[in-house]
């Protein structure tokens, strides 16, 4: 009977029996015919029947053989039955069958018959197998229920075996080597290396039944068992799921997950060859490196979500002024980095940056409040300024703080002498730690006047560094290294301190003051500020109700609840609240009534404009007095403004008219109790 034999014989087909049934019936050896589609026998000689304990064919048939068959052996009928539907295809393979659950090893042959309704059904011939070891036994099923695709090849590329996995992985059961991979340069590697060594491991990308994937092959020169031919074996293992898990890590390595912009990994790995490049190709190139100004102000007060949305929305806009072959990266916080391959590099550069200043400078909506930032960039060039990344990457950071220095909002070009006014800035912060280590760091006191009678009612604690080779060091210098280097909750907790103990010491000798103290944003929103706080007050015993801690109303930005809460809960120890320098940032008065606010710093900036601009300090003014709000004047300097002050019923003033910010000692020698004393 031929492998594709019809069983058409009408009596015959309806008993399952083949036409040829009393021909095979005579065969001492088992044959039987199985529906692979419905997993039962339809027809079996008594040698098959004796086989499978069967007390006749009906039997037999009734028997559901998928019941306790595993999905490798079914996956393995369908494709004999997939190959049989393609042509004339034979199998021979070793087989352990379980007829009442006892194990019998056949060597077992296949080929395809039709039944009756068209569907293909498989012919199996068995012979005893002699007995065989039990590893070996095992062996052949592991190879069978093995995820591992293990194939044998010829010397030419043709397979000669495939396993059940293997199978189910090619389209066509003929596919050849050559076929299976994706790259030919992964062919000739193989074949170099097993004619070099005899055995090759590779990952590589094949063609599989369900497109391309990435195996993991193990090639090994042998010989074909039954031939004696060399031959090759490769073993195979789907790889495709952590390829693709590394390829995600490794974008999120490369990567800034809020923006999507490639992150400082990226730009150490790939801008060296694009340097490299443009060396090649007879280019230079620019390294913008852009950092915004008090970007620091919009996450302490507003919160780091809208810091982020911001961020974001700054991205996109650099992206718009990339050229094709500009490059752009987030180094982290609010830096950002561009590089820009041009033979006239310096000309584009200046191109980009006005660009991108404008774009940022442009407001940005979020949650209901308009944000507006600006951009310090500072500029280095390939080769001029630098041939390796991290050099440039260096300068163009210089440079941006020479923009910063110069004002912010602006540009700035590396210059040999930014490396000396680098290494100066570091020596400051070296020594302004062993300042603050050594107590090296003194505070001042400026006192606040009563406007009507001239009498101290307080002082703001002032910090001042006097240096002993450099002289006095101005705060507009340290303060921004304390903020850049993360000493400023440091520096701000030691003057709390010191001005509570001195508020103590002048209460004892009958002076009772009100000391001031500014909070920086970092400071107000550090977790520890209320701990730190109740810590002092505990050390020095002094009375929280002569301390009034300033905030700038940038901190009010966000109206948060963590904002409120920390204000509420200052104020539930004591405190007194200020608002520093109010005027000059995002807020107005009409936001005061939600925060447990005392007192309203007018800026000295409205005190110098009382000449020409008076309206805007009379609303100030007129609003305190609405929402009964405490007054102090800064940096009143003549007869004229602080008349103009008591005219409108300001509280309290300080500045240059009185005196400046002093040492303790000198402060006790003032004349605390007015009219006025003369200015220091």
């Amino acid at each position: 009977m031929s492998p594709h034999a019809v069983v058409d014989r009408p009596v015959a087909a309806e008993r399952g029996f083949p036409s040829e049934a009393p021909m095979l019936e005579a065969l001492h050896q088992p044959i039987w015919i199985f529906d692979i589609d419905h997993s039962r026998v339809r027809w079996a000689n008594s040698a098959a029947l004796q086989l499978w304990q069967a007390g006749s064919l009906a039997e037999l048939r009734l028997r559901d053989m998928g019941e306790d068959m595993s999905d490798s052996v079914a996956c393995r009928l369908r494709q004999y039955q997939q190959d049989f539907e393609c042509g004339d295809a034979r199998f021979s393979e070793q087989w352990t069958l379980y007829p009442g659950g006892r194990p019998a090893t056949m060597w077992v042959g296949f080929s395809g018959v039709r039944l009756p309704d068209g569907r293909m059904a498989m012919l199996c011939e068995a012979r005893p197998q002699e007995a065989m070891p039990p590893d070996s036994l095992r062996s052949v099923e592991a190879l069978l229920h093995t995820e591992v695709m293990t194939t044998l090849y010829s010397r030419g590329g043709r397979a000669l075996y495939r396993n059940p996995a293997a199978r189910a992985s090619v389209a066509e059961g003929s596919e050849s080597l050559r076929q299976r991979l994706v790259e030919r340069s992964d062919l000739r590697a193989l074949v170099r290396a097993l004619v070099e060594r005899g055995h090759c491991k590779r990952i590589a990308r094949v063609v599989t039944a369900t497109g391309t994937r990435w195996h993991d092959l193990s090639a090994r020169l042998c010989r074909d068992a039954a031939t004696g031919r060399q031959a090759l074996l490769v073993t195979e293992i789907d790889i495709s799921d952590l390829k693709q898990a590394q390829a995600q890590a490794q974008y999120l390595a490369d990567h800034d997950l809020l923006t999507g912009l490639p992150n400082r990994n990226h730009v150490i790995k790939a801008y060296p060859q694009a340097l490299e490049d443009c060396r090649r190709r007879g280019l230079q190139a620019a390294l913008i490196f852009i950092d915004l100004d008090h970007f620091k102000r919009v996450n302490d007060s507003l919160g780091h979500g809208v810091g982020d949305e911001l961020l974001m929305h700054l991205a996109l806009r650099l992206r718009a002024v990339l050229g094709p072959q500009d490059r752009v990266a987030r180094l982290g916080g609010d830096e950002f980095l561009l590089l820009v391959p041009h033979a006239d590099a310096a000309a584009v550069a200046s191109r980009r940056v006005q660009e991108l200043v404008a774009l940022i400078a442009q407001p940005v909506q979020i949650s209901q409040t308009e944000l507006r930032v600006t951009p310090s960039v500072g500029v280095s060039l390939f080769p001029q300024d630098g041939t390796d990344i991290d050099t440039l990457m260096r300068h163009a950071d210089l440079a941006m703080y020479s923009a910063k220095a110069a004002g912010r909002n602006g540009m700035a070009w590396f210059q040999p002498a930014m490396n000396a006014a680098a290494q100066s800035r570091l020596d400051l912060e070296v020594e302004l730690r062993r300042a603050l280590a050594h107590g090296d760091i003194r505070v001042y006191f400026q006192p606040r006047i009563h406007v009507e009678t001239g009498q101290v009612m307080g002082a703001e604690a002032l910090v001042r560094w006097l240096h002993p080779q450099r002289g006095m060091i101005p705060p507009d210098v340290f303060i921004p290294v304390c903020e850049d280097c993360g000493l400023i909750c440091e520096l701000g907790a030691m003057v709390l301190e010191v001005s509570a103990r001195q508020q103590v010491y002048w209460a004892q000798q009958g002076r009772v003051l009100k000391i001031s103290v500014n909070l920086s944003p970092r400071q107000f929103f550090y977790s520890a500020l209320l701990q730190d706080v109740r810590d002092i007050l505990d050390r020095t015993g002094c009375d929280p109700r002569a301390l009034e801690l300033e905030i700038t109303e940038s901190v009010l930005l966000g109206h948060d609840g963590r904002t409120v809460a920390t204000l509420e809960a200052l104020s539930a120890l004591g405190l007194g609240i200020a608002i520093d320098d109010f005027g000059t940032g995002y807020s107005n008065l009409a936001y005061l009534h939600r925060y447990p606010v005392d007192t309203l710093k007018i800026d000295r900036s409205f005190i110098r404009a009382l000449d020409t601009l008076p309206a805007l300090t009379e609303m100030i003014v007129t609003m305190c007095q609405v929402l009964k709000v405490h007054m102090v004047a800064e940096g009143v300097e003549t007869a004229e403004q602080l008349a103009w002050l008591r005219a409108r019923g300001v509280h309290e003033y300080q500045g240059f008219l009185f005196s400046p910010a002093v040492p303790p000692e000198v402060f006790e020698r003032l004349d605390l109790d007015g009219p006025m004393a003369p200015s220091q």
